[in-house]
């Protein structure tokens, strides 16, 4: 995100508000990680119990060497909560809000106006300061389902 000696691209802070168009959410293949957090926000919000979301709207998938539950996708990799606009943007996972304030544009200005063109809630809306967004940045929930999944049983495919 910066060099030691010099200040991050962001130092006075980023514009974004999210202007729910859903580009993020469709037409590409991706994973939406889920926090035992997150699935106990969804689940409450969509009023199921924990149990019956993981079975219907989750995935396993491995990643850097660990499990993970992911959202599952519609045919087309639209996100299985799109449907023209995220019908559960209340309690969206914590990946989902932190978006784009994840490291991987705050390395440099170029990589953040590259997601701009992609994205059209970047450099509009509520400025964030930097504070905000290296919180939003190093605030990572644990993802690993080895420390959770064992709570909330699945049924063997």
């Amino acid at each position: 995100m910066k060099s030691q000696d010099s200040k991050p691209f962001y130092e006075k802070g980023l514009q974004f508000e999210c202007t729910r168009c859903g580009k993020c959410c469709t037409g590409f293949p991706g994973y939406v990680y889920l926090s035992e957090t997150d699935i106990k926000n969804i689940s409450e919000f969509l009023q199921t119990d924990k149990e019956g979301f993981i079975k219907r709207y989750t995935r396993i998938v491995y990643v850097f060497h660990e499990e993970r539950l992911s959202l599952i996708e519609k045919a087309d990799y639209t996100c299985i909560f799109w449907d023209k606009i995220c019908t559960i943007y209340p309690t969206r996972p914590h990946q989902c809000r932190t978006y784009p304030f994840w490291k991987r544009y705050l390395v440099s200005a170029r990589e953040w106006n590259k997601a701009h063109e992609f994205c059209p809630g970047i450099n509009r809306g509520r400025l964030h300061t930097k504070s905000e967004i290296e919180h939003f940045a190093g605030d990572i929930p644990n993802y690993d389902i080895s420390k959770f999944l064992h709570t909330y049983p699945r049924e063997p495919e």
